[in-house]
């Protein structure tokens, strides 16, 4: 299977099909680069270069007791996009994977590397609500998760896809089982440490800076009804901290949109990729 090792030693799995201009998607916590299939064989079937990588920590990337945060994710990253060359790539972030794509372009995106970024139901500016964050989630919220985590993380890993992530909790919701386990299967592939670590960096990394240095077109993709990032601490601050951010909302989608409502997600990435 194809890796790229990183300084540290650690291995990043990838997946890479087809020719043409790079398309890099990033997932969210905490599951893995299978989480963008319907992504995947959409563009790769327009004829787009498509690929998707584990984070470390995550899916078939290396079981990691270090590096879990922002800096490292971002520089995996980079190591990724060095190892492949590319150039002129769209880096698409969903939810802890749009904080990943913000710090990545932010840093080390210059050299012709990247085009334009998109951060779906993404976790910037900062989540946790502080003085300076007054909207944001209180700590107490990701000390729960931290602790569901600890007690039965295969349990938690039910319960979240279940109910909130793709609003299958919704009166009326179309529940699929499939959509669910699935979820499941790729939270459960990743190591208890690095998704323990990782609520810090999704929750508390504060992405406010980054934002304003990223210079490609971006655009912010949210559901109004998403329940993990909620959008009025999100989406409609990050706009307003980039210099070229268009914001798309789509009222009453879910966090988990890509999965539930791939057609319409595809088609506003795919005109955004195009424009």
């Amino acid at each position: 299977m194809p890796f790229v090792k990183t300084q540290d030693g650690t291995e990043i799995f990838y997946k890479d099909w087809g020719t043409g201009q790079p398309l890099v998607f990033h997932h969210g916590w905490p599951l893995s680069g299978d989480d963008w299939d319907a992504q995947m064989m959409f563009f790769l079937s327009k004829g787009y270069r498509v690929i998707a990588h584990d984070r470390r920590g995550h899916g078939r990337s290396s079981q990691t007791d270090s590096g879990n945060e922002m800096d490292t994710y971002a520089a995996d990253v980079a190591a990724l996009a060095a190892h492949l060359d590319l150039k002129d790539a769209v880096h698409i972030g969903h939810s802890t994977g749009g904080g990943e794509v913000t710090r990545y372009v932010a840093r080390h995106g210059g050299n012709g590397r990247v085009a334009k970024a998109v951060l779906i139901g993404a976790v910037p500016p900062v989540m946790v609500k502080s003085d300076a964050n007054p909207g944001g989630l209180p700590l107490e919220v990701f000390d729960g998760f931290r602790a569901a985590l600890v007690a039965n993380r295969a349990q938690f890993y039910v319960d979240v896809p279940a109910g909130p992530f793709y609003g299958f909790n919704r009166p009326g919701a179309k529940v699929s089982q499939g959509v669910i386990d699935n979820w499941w299967r790729q939270g459960m592939a990743g190591g208890i440490k690095a998704h323990y670590d990782c609520i810090k960096a999704f929750s508390e990394t504060d992405f406010t800076e980054d934002l304003k240095a990223i210079e490609v077109p971006t655009l912010v993709m949210h559901g109004d009804d998403d329940q993990i990032v909620p959008i009025a601490d999100s989406a409609l601050l990050s706009v307003k901290l980039l210099k070229k951010g268009t914001l798309k909302v789509y009222p009453g989608l879910p966090h988990g949109m890509c999965t539930t409502h791939p057609d319409t997600i595809n088609a506003d990435l795919l005109a955004f990729i195009q424009s």
